[in-house]
């Protein structure tokens, strides 16, 4: 028989299951209502001619199919892919695709799974496996983190760390920065890139965003801007969060603003960090920390003519292994590739190769 503990534990359990799944179909009806509109409008603006240039566009990125084509050749669950053409400019310069593209060309390793391969020079989908699913995106999170801190930051600003930013859930990476330590705001940016510190993340939170909600805020904010229309965040840093999710396209959209900085791609190449800081006595010290991508530090190699221009890797035991990449081929074209929900590193690094080798095939 069980225990009284274990039935009020097996209660809970079922309670906040409950809760969880109640949750998940709410924000389901609420994008689905958001999307329809956005349909109805954009199916307005289309009538209006709003949309001819991009109709007119290269031969290449004519073939596409367009948004609302995809809209309604496929239901109301590829909506999410029509929201795209809300605004011609915003549209014309982004790769439209739908939810899965060639699939047959790469078995994915389990359901849970979810990748893309876009090239961006031919704005053209080569591969995409569920990428409008709603997911939990760990630490590659921090891309916006990245993004918000370079367009509104001064990153010669110096920064205090307060125990607050170190305030995590166990476990939670953080860098070798102590309480008290002054970094400038290009510290902890690289500390963030690089090694993905969630003490990093905090402290540019509320450095940028005046308190790390404001900042949050302001990541939601820009996500709208961005066309993000699968993402909702909750912190800065991409630790768990239930109200914290977004897509495989969405992860897409705000790669694809932040690779447009010098900044954000320097910082993802380097294999490791070493910095000076000052403590809290006066003195000053050095710390050292090295890359979370491991194509970056050598463990795992790229297929051959294939190299990082930018990159972001994020773990949790809920959002699973995850990596987002923007490479270059030897002939010189520049592909976007994302990979979500790998069981563990070696899966995911073993089909991020699989997932690169379809380049030029």
């Amino acid at each position: 028989m069980p225990s009284s503990s274990e039935k009020t534990k097996r209660v809970a359990d079922e309670m906040s299951a409950s809760v969880r799944r109640k949750n998940r179909r709410r924000r389901k009806r609420r994008r689905l209502i958001r999307n329809i509109l956005i349909a109805i409008l954009a199916a307005v603006l289309l009538a209006a001619g709003i949309f001819s240039t991009v109709r007119q566009k290269s031969a290449n990125a004519a073939s596409l199919p367009s948004a609302y084509d995809l809209a309604c050749e496929n239901g109301a669950e590829d909506l999410d892919s029509f929201a795209l053409m809300k605004a011609e400019p915003f549209a014309s310069n982004l790769v439209v695709s739908d939810a899965n593209v060639n699939t047959d060309q790469l078995k994915l390793a389990h359901d849970d799974e979810q990748a893309l391969l876009f090239d961006l020079d031919k704005q053209e989908a080569l591969y995409a496996n569920e990428i409008y699913r709603e997911i939990y995106p760990a630490s590659i999170t921090k891309i916006m983190t990245a993004l918000l801190c370079l367009e509104n930051g001064d990153l010669s600003q110096t920064v205090t760390m307060t125990e607050a930013d170190f305030d995590l859930e166990e476990d939670a990476q953080v860098s070798d920065l102590k309480a008290g330590d002054t970094v400038t705001l290009d510290q902890l940016f690289h500390l963030l890139v690089i090694y993905s510190a969630n003490d990093a993340a905090m402290a540019i939170a509320r450095t940028i965003g005046g308190s790390v909600d404001k900042f949050v805020e302001m990541m939601n904010t820009r996500a709208q801007e961005l066309g993000m229309t699968e993402t909702h965040f909750a912190n800065p840093d991409g630790l768990q969060d239930e109200n914290h999710y977004t897509s495989v396209y969405d992860v897409y959209l705000m790669m694809n603003a932040v690779y447009q900085h010098s900044e954000y791609t320097e910082a993802s190449q380097m294999n490791g960090y070493q910095t000076k800081v000052q403590h809290a006595d006066g003195t000053t010290g050095t710390i050292s920390e090295y890359a979370t991508d491991e194509f970056i530090t050598g463990t795992y190699g790229l297929p051959n003519g294939i190299r990082i221009l930018a990159s972001k890797t994020g773990t949790t035991s809920e959002a699973g292994s995850c990596l987002a990449l923007v490479v270059q081929s030897q002939s010189g074209g520049t592909y976007m590739a994302i990979l979500m929900g790998a069981w563990n590193t070696e899966d995911l690094y073993t089909e991020m190769i699989s997932l690169l080798s379809l380049i030029g095939s």
